[in-house]
């Protein structure tokens, strides 16, 4: 009889979940997936959550394969010389391999205030709290949303569509990933739904209270409820488990997704750092991970040597209320192109997106190990590259 595998998988995510999924290709492994949270998040919904528009959430029996097993708790350390994780439970739970997916959430604000008064929204926790925070609140109530990426943008752009007196303020430019083009057209559907911007170094949130916004220019804001956006960080379990990361907390690992420090632990999706030159975090980085980190597992169990990861990008997709958005076309190494789409068709590319996202998960539980995605290794080498040079230029003294 052949022996079996057992795997398991922390983090219910999309990358967690399509490598769970994809990892049932073989009968003689059982795969678990331990996740804190009953439900699927679709994180990508978050600011619809927040402003009341979609629940942001699945039933796993939808989206997981049925030979995945799902246990609903935490896991506390990372046993690596034991292969073994402990669950907050008390349970401990062996593994042959080991799948590290467990996601990004907030990070700490820095900024005096915000951390005791601002709301942040990178997990459905935070979403629903934000929600119940802006029910409570005047629709008249001044909202602030700090941040200039996608989420502050989406944000701002959900509750203004919804009546809110919205002010964003960035900091720095409104959407840095976009092209100037796109930028632009983000700028104007945020000016025609009232939404207030401010950009550049003067507008850095420097404090934070009950009722104000304080910027390094000076000006204060006034705000009944503040929103952060601002930067995202990865939970500290790797580094608590004594495994090696990098400076935000992601998994060190080699190209082929495996640790630096054990090859029966392999990472997937915003906690991993391939080469310590992590992807950006999203869910189109995120599926490509989750399923690779798979195939880097099934390789190692066929005694076959896994190959690096080769991915390329599309681009990025901003909602812009829910009539309006925008798709910013992107080389595959991640920085992008001058053609965008936007307004209305902007607006469907993103929610095709987002139901083909769940579309993709769906897919790979029926049929595992189906699942592809754009190359782009070329833009892996290229940043190698640049590594390289950074490190054998001579660094100026002060």
């Amino acid at each position: 009889m052949a022996e079996n595998t057992e795997v398991i998988v922390i983090g219910g995510g999309y990358a967690g979940v399509m490598a769970a999924n994809r990892l049932t290709q073989r009968d003689d492994v059982t795969v678990t997936l331990i996740n804190a949270r009953p439900d699927f998040v679709e994180r990508i919904r978050l600011h619809q959550l927040a402003g009341g528009t979609h629940e942001a959430v699945n039933d796993y029996r939808k989206v997981l394969g049925e030979r995945v097993r799902l246990v609903v708790d935490t896991v506390t350390r990372i046993d690596a010389t034991g292969r073994g994780v402990q669950l907050a439970s008390g349970d401990t739970v062996g593994y042959d391999y080991l799948i590290y997916a467990v996601g990004s959430g907030s990070a700490d604000p820095g900024v005096p205030g915000a951390a005791e008064v601002a709301h942040p929204l990178a997990t459905f926790e935070e979403a629903q709290r934000l929600r119940s925070v802006l029910d409570a609140t005047p629709a008249t109530a001044p909202v602030t949303v700090v941040g200039a990426g996608p989420t502050g943008i989406e944000t701002a752009a959900e509750l203004a569509e919804a009546g809110r007196t919205v002010t964003l303020t960035c900091g720095g430019l409104l959407g840095p990933y976009l092209h100037p083009n796109g930028r632009r057209s983000v700028a104007e559907r945020l000016a025609r739904l009232g939404v207030t911007v401010l950009q550049g170094p003067g507008a850095k949130v420097v404090e934070v209270t009950g009722d104000t916004v304080r910027l390094g220019d000076g000006r204060e804001l006034s705000s009944e409820v503040t929103i952060w956006t601002a930067g995202f960080g990865v939970p500290d379990l790797a580094a608590r488990s004594g495994l090696s990361t990098d400076t935000l907390g992601r998994l060190l690992t080699d190209e082929t997704l495996t640790s630096v420090d054990d090859e029966r632990i392999v990472a997937a999706g915003d906690s991993a750092a391939p080469s310590d030159m992590p992807f950006r975090m999203s869910c189109q980085a995120a599926g490509p991970l989750g399923a690779h980190a798979a195939d880097t597992v099934l390789s190692r169990i066929s005694s076959k040597r896994p190959a690096p990861i080769d991915l390329g990008f599309a681009g990025q997709c901003i909602s812009l209320g829910r009539r309006a958005g925008i798709f910013q076309f992107a080389h595959k190494d991640d920085t992008a192109k001058r053609l965008h789409l936007g307004g209305r068709t902007g607006a469907k590319v993103k929610e095709l997106v987002c139901k083909h996202t769940i579309k993709q998960l769906v897919n790979e539980a029926r049929k595992p190990g189906s699942h592809t995605w754009a190359k782009g290794e070329q833009g892996r080498r290229l940043l190698r590259a640049q590594r390289r040079e950074t490190a054998a230029t001579p660094q100026q003294s002060a």
